[in-house]
């Protein structure tokens, strides 16, 4: 018999959340998610994509890759979205050189409270 170790709680108290059929890391993620749909339905945004990649190239080497909650496009642009409880070190890092790397990307906060 195979035993799996026990899953490990997340550090920052997220529980995975399914909706559609989709995991989402957090219960905030998820009804972002719901919400954005609902956008997108009543023509307010276009292209909604979740877990989009953004490669942190610098000087020819890849430095990280940075995974976006959610992109997608309003009359103004392209918006480039992360839902966060906790703002880690290594997020802010990523953050601030994928606006530097990407001209004309800024990365949009989701908090609790606020959507």
């Amino acid at each position: 018999m195979i035993r799996r170790p026990a899953a490990r709680p997340n550090k920052f108290h997220a529980r995975k959340t399914e909706v559609d059929g989709i995991l989402f890391d957090s219960a905030a993620e998820a009804r972002r998610w719901s919400d954005l749909l609902l956008l997108e339905r009543a023509g307010e945004i276009r292209g909604l994509e979740r877990q989009v990649d953004f490669p942190c190239i610098v000087n020819g080497e890849k430095v990280c890759v940075y995974r976006a909650d959610f992109v997608y496009f309003t009359g103004v642009g392209r918006v480039v979205e992360d839902v966060k409880g906790h703002r880690t070190r290594e997020y802010l890092l990523k953050k601030k050189l994928v606006e530097a790397v990407y001209p004309g990307v800024q990365i949009t906060e989701i908090t609790r409270g606020r959507r």
